[in-house]
């Protein structure tokens, strides 16, 4: 039985969002076989969501407060991967993700590729940032804990992008490793 076959037999629309058009096999990675057990069935909206190919739209996806509480341990994890990615933008994202319980071992599952794979992290002109790219404080940055402010006009190289959190990258400042939020650099 092919991949699609199996999951049209465990359900007859999108496990996500519940649509009947347009259905077809959508992988969770990392490492996915070629079985239904590393597949969801999803519509088209939320593939191309999902794959990057269109913005996230924050209200299609609150059908995740009915599809994260699915059996199967696929559309568990990416509902928790899509909550992930929304909780940086929608209150109501976070506190779903608060609520939800997954096994430890579809945890793990989850957190192996996580929602990192669809972050972006860019700058407060929307410039795209990479590990390795210096920045500029474009403002001035009081810095918890080590008793100094960042100044406007500072350049941090060599940055670290946080792997679960788009709006948070991490640099060197007066030799203190600190975390800075993405609204307050430009890259150079």
């Amino acid at each position: 039985m092919s991949v699609l076959a199996a999951l049209q037999a465990r359900s007859d629309c999108c496990e996500l969002c519940k649509a009947t058009d347009q259905l077809s096999a959508f992988e969770v990675g990392p490492d996915a076989t070629a079985n239904s057990d590393r597949h969801l069935l999803a519509c088209a909206t939320c593939c191309a969501q999902m794959q990057g190919d269109a913005a996230m739209d924050q209200n299609h996806w609150r059908c995740l407060n009915d599809s994260m509480w699915s059996s199967v341990p696929a559309v568990q994890v990416q509902a928790w991967r899509l909550l992930k990615q929304l909780s940086g933008d929608a209150h109501w994202a976070q506190e779903l993700l608060d609520m939800l319980y997954l096994e430890p071992d579809t945890e793990a599952w989850a957190k192996a590729l996580g929602a990192s794979q669809n972050l972006v992290h860019k700058d407060c002109h929307g410039n795209v940032l990479t590990a390795g790219d210096s920045v500029t404080l474009i403002k001035d940055l009081p810095v918890k804990g080590a008793n100094f402010t960042a100044k406007r006009g500072t350049a941090v190289r060599s940055i670290s992008l946080v792997p679960d959190n788009a709006e948070h990258i991490e640099g060197k400042v007066e030799g203190q490793r600190i975390v800075i939020l993405t609204q307050y650099v430009k890259k150079n």
